[in-house]
Order: C-alpha cells, then structure tokens, then sequence
C-alpha cells in the first residue's frame, strides 16, 4: 500500500492541487486561531497547509514520506508538525484535537473504516468538530477520483449512524464540479459532515 501511495506522489506536480479542499475552506467560519488541528492522510498538505495558514496548531500525518517531503516544501515556514504512520494502527490519543478534517480517506473498506471513524472521534476534544468529505457510491460512474471499490464509498444513512453519537451540523450528499490536481477533476458524488464532539 505505501509503495502504491509514494508512486503516486513521486511526480512533480502536486497530484491534489495546492489549493485547500473547497469544502474545507467553506467552513473557515468554524475555525479559530490556536486550535488544535489533525489533518488526516493529508497527502502533500494542501489542507494541513492551509489549517496552519488561519493560525491553528496542525499535525500532518500521512502513510507516504514522499508526500510530506512535498507537504513539507508547500507549507514553507507555517508552523506545521509532520508524522507518516499507518493511520490503522497509530496512536490518535484521546482528546487531543479541537479540529479533525477527513478530506477524501476513502482508501480505507469497511472494517477498517470502523475503526478509524472510531478514533477521529476519540481524538477530539469534547466540543471538537469532525469536518469529513468523501464520495457518494454514484462516483463509481464519474470515475474523476476516489476508489473503485464501492463498499469504500460513502452515504448519508451510513455516516449519520457511524456519527449518532456526535451533533450532526450538516450531512449532505451533492454533485459539483471538482477541480483540485489532476486527481481530483471533473463532476464528482460528494458527501459532507460537519459533526461536533458533546
């Protein structure tokens, strides 16, 4: 798996884009200077980049060290902590974070899906937000990014039980026109949570 993910990131270009996910960035109005942000397989950085850039305390883990070593070029001086870990099996710690953002983790099938939505949770702080987008099963038919195995994809009715014990402030499934690197193009199945720790 990691040689999959460093093969995909040893181009030049920045496969994501630069740019911080657009559904993230929607949601600046919920983000303070001084929180604590987990940016979960954030890649080459572009959300953990621009976490850092709105002035809160970001941790950038990643499987692959070949795309922190690019991360770690496109935040420059932004003060941003680095660790690469096999997200299934790291320590997330308990209460740890005002902030997690899951943008596009979908490499992930259901078991252990489980048990990572298990451990975003139990990282937050209570009070903490949960901002999570993936892709809708109708994204199998785009094919503009995200996995081809659809019991990796996400729905509503699945992520409003795995979350049942959070205050659920938006869950919404859409289609957009997405244009963030050459890995995510075109119109795209998406679906948004923004969930908030009791």
């Amino acid at each position: 798996m990691r040689e999959f993910w460093d093969n995909r990131y040893a181009v030049e270009e920045y496969v994501f884009g630069t740019k911080p996910n657009a559904f993230l960035a929607s949601q600046r109005h919920l983000l303070e200077p001084g929180q604590k942000a987990l940016a979960v397989a954030d890649g080459e950085g572009r959300n953990g980049a621009w976490l850092a850039s709105l002035g809160l305390e970001v941790l950038s883990v990643d499987f692959s060290p070949i795309a922190q070593e690019k991360a770690k070029k496109l935040a420059g001086n932004l003060p941003i902590q680095f660790e690469t870990a096999d997200l299934t099996a790291w320590d997330w710690g308990r209460e740890r974070f005002d902030v997690v953002a899951a943008i596009f983790i979908q490499f992930a099938g259901p078991e252990a899906r489980t048990k990572l939505f298990s451990s975003m949770k139990g990282a937050l702080k209570p009070g903490g937000l949960l901002l999570l987008e993936g892709y809708t099963p109708r994204q199998l038919e785009y094919k503009t990014g995200g996995p081809s195995q659809a019991e990796n994809l996400y729905t509503e009715a699945m992520l409003e039980a795995a979350f049942s014990d959070m205050q659920i402030l938006r869950l919404e499934a859409y289609e957009a026109e997405v244009d963030e690197g050459s890995g995510h193009s075109g119109r795209s199945a998406l679906i948004d949570l923004v969930a908030r720790k009791p």
